[in-house]
């Protein structure tokens, strides 16, 4: 296993340790994480992808380069999700606990 799925595993631990509505689930055959069912996070290619929103100033956080999510040929990509490499591995748990309260904020605001 890569080191970077081993800090992606880990990443997911402690977030389903701490929030019993958080736990594993899958993106496209990808390993991802869930809250309440609905994926906020997975990993993919040594990079780690969140659902952050298409307001969200990803470059404040210190990620200068990512990518946006564009798993359809034909389509645009996804702008309310950011592909992050490796490389800005450090900045992983953080944006996935940001990806979460984003998670939170929309499904608990829709009861």
């Amino acid at each position: 296993m890569a080191d970077f799925e081993i800090l992606f595993n880990s990443i997911t631990n402690k977030l389903s340790s701490e929030n019993e509505n958080v736990e594993a689930g899958k993106m496209m055959s990808s390993p991802g994480i869930t809250y309440k069912g609905k994926v906020f996070s997975f990993y993919y290619n040594d990079k780690m992808v969140f659902r952050l929103g298409r307001e969200f100033d990803i470059e404040k956080t210190g990620v200068s380069e990512f990518e946006l999510l564009n798993p359809f040929k034909n389509k645009p990509p996804m702008k309310d999700w950011f592909v992050v490499s490796g490389m800005y591995q450090s900045k992983w748990e953080m944006l996935a606990l940001q990806a979460l309260n984003k998670m939170q904020i929309k499904l608990d605001a829709s009861k």
